[in-house]
């Protein structure tokens, strides 16, 4: 059964399936930024579709993480990477410039040929003096979906 909200139909979807999907995504980016540093170590988990009523069970799956001490200038290297091989492997890049922060982030938003995921790459570049590292941030998301009871 799907559900519509604003012309838009919600899937009915197995959520493991779903969960490995984003995982596998997120996995494919990693060996295209083909970077050596260290990444935060975190699984896909679920969030509430905002658009839809709490209780209606219509939710995505997020996986945030970053790789991170990483010279800058590797890091830019990769994002460059990531705009040449992605369009590759059928994605899609809807935004690659500036993101609406203060800071003007280096952003790269790409969607999945099939269009059930979602790819936003941030690069922060950290000055020489700084005690932060530089780093590229991901989050890989799912479109909405209501789990397979």
């Amino acid at each position: 059964m799907d559900h519509e909200k604003d012309g838009q139909k919600v899937g009915v979807r197995e959520e493991r399936a779903v969960k490995q999907s984003v995982e596998r995504a997120s996995s494919e980016i990693l060996d295209i930024l083909a970077v050596k540093g260290k990444v935060t170590r975190s699984g896909a988990v679920s969030t509430p579709c905002t658009a839809y009523p709490e209780g209606d069970g219509v939710h995505r799956l997020r996986h945030p993480w970053s790789v991170y001490d990483v010279p800058g200038a590797d890091l830019e290297q990769a994002m460059d990477r990531v705009r040449a091989q992605l369009p590759a492997k059928g994605w899609k890049i809807v935004k690659d410039g500036p993101d609406k922060s203060r800071a003007k982030l280096p952003q790269i938003v790409a969607d999945s040929a099939d269009g059930h995921l979602s790819a936003d790459l941030r690069l922060w570049l950290e000055s020489a003096d700084s005690k932060r590292s530089s780093m590229i941030e991901v989050t890989v998301v799912s479109d909405c979906f209501r789990s397979r009871p």
